[in-house]
């Protein structure tokens, strides 16, 4: 009895055996027909044999499942990603063939993020990046490509998912240039090792040389920054910058950065402070004069943010926002002389401290002219500056000037 038992067994395990290569073949027939639905109806029908299969027809079965899901690239995102996980099952039997695979995955993955890239749609290019890093994680500069382009769609909460992994991963994005100069152009270009030295044998090029490339991992930082306070989250805000500026003190980008986020929060003082650090670490900017000459003008100290103004004017004479900037300046003053204008009588008195007021009036006109003049001369088409300057022009009595202005005026409202 026991011995017809073995025999029945042994009967029932061949036929097992049988039925597992049987459909496995099926699988694989259909997948080489390219015949992909055909594949995947045989891969459900195979599933139920997984419980009885030994490792190695385990191993094939996931790495025929696999293939049929990406189907040639045409298989849905949905079944790529089921791909890849069937692939990974895989791996251990089929080493070689999965990395060719998922070699090719990657290839046609950022195929179709440069597509979309192109095509500028960053929200597709994004998610296309980041599937491409998710095939073997192990080139991270595609997980930095899907933040940067989330980011460029306003996907902030994505990107902060996305920059905070490449945080945890400890991400600098640094790489290695070789470069050489082209004898024939005298300019420097940038090359792989190899042509780099094959040109230098051939004295194409001349100065061979190598240099590693800036850590992104300030930008990253300073982005996540500014995500969150772009959603209220201050503290984290304030953090991150402090963290990045830690390891690059010096450094002016991650200072305005953190500048720009205390002036976000309404932290006036922590801003100048911060802009004042940055001056004395790069003096010769005109964008931070620029910028201290607002917070003065905003903080009631007309005269210092004229200064600083006037500095940025001085480092960069086609600064066009500081000559408006100082014109403001010089019109503010107007409104209490009109209001003091308004409140006289009509006594003699009176009558001699509106001439008066009338003439500061117009000296304060007369000192605003160059200011909108010049601003008008670096951009020709700033419709704000040629309508004060006509307004002025025609309260001076200018009448030649107020009516060049006005036409100018007119045809940039047309042409709006």
């Amino acid at each position: 009895m026991k011995k017809q038992l073995i025999i029945a067994l042994a009967i029932s395990m061949g036929a097992f055996s049988f039925a597992q290569k049987k459909e496995l073949r099926a699988i694989e027939k259909a997948i080489k027909s390219e015949k992909f639905t055909e594949a995947k109806a045989a891969a459900t029908t195979a599933e139920s044999l997984l419980g009885v299969m030994d490792d190695k027809s385990k191993a094939k079965y996931y790495y025929l499942l696999g293939q049929a899901l990406y189907a040639n690239g045409k298989g849905t995102d949905t079944e790529v990603a089921s791909a890849l996980e069937n692939f990974n099952k895989a791996e251990g039997v089929y080493a070689s063939e999965v990395a060719n695979l998922k070699q090719t995955i990657t290839n046609n993955l950022l195929t179709k993020a440069n597509a979309a890239y192109e095509k500028q749609d960053f929200s597709t290019a994004s998610k296309y990046f980041e599937n491409s890093y998710r095939v073997k994680e192990k080139d991270t500069l595609y997980l930095y490509y899907a933040a940067a382009t989330a980011v460029n769609v306003q996907e902030y909460d994505r990107a902060l998912v996305l920059y905070d992994e490449l945080k945890n991963l400890g991400y600098t994005g640094i790489q290695k240039q070789y470069f050489a100069t082209n004898v024939e152009t005298g300019k420097e270009e940038l090359l792989d090792k190899n042509t780099r030295d094959l040109y230098v044998k051939a004295k194409s090029h001349t100065n061979p040389g190598e240099r590693l490339t800036e850590s992104k991992m300030p930008e990253i930082v300073k982005n996540m920054a500014l995500i969150y306070v772009s959603q209220g989250n201050d503290e984290k805000a304030i953090k991150a910058l402090k963290e990045a500026r830690a390891e690059n003190p010096t450094d002016i980008n991650l200072i305005l950065s953190e500048a720009n986020a205390h002036y976000k929060m309404g932290n006036v003082k922590e801003f100048e402070a911060l802009l004042s650090e940055a001056v004395e670490l790069d003096p010769v900017n005109p964008e931070l004069q620029y910028n201290l000459g607002v917070i003065a003008a905003e903080s009631g100290q007309p005269e210092k943010a004229k200064a600083y103004y006037e500095k940025a004017i001085e480092l960069d004479p086609e600064y066009i926002n500081a000559y408006i900037n100082i014109s403001a300046l010089v019109l503010a003053k107007e409104e209490p002389i009109i209001t003091e204008m308004n409140g006289l009588g009509s006594s003699k008195k009176d009558d001699l401290r509106y001439d008066e007021l009338r003439e500061e009036r117009q000296n304060l006109y007369k000192e605003a002219v160059p200011y909108l003049a010049k601003a008008l001369e670096i951009d020709a088409e700033n419709l704000s500056a040629a309508k004060t300057l006509m307004n002025i022009y025609s309260i001076l009595g200018d009448t030649e000037n107020a009516k060049s202005l006005k036409a100018k005026v007119e045809a940039l409202e047309a042409a709006q």
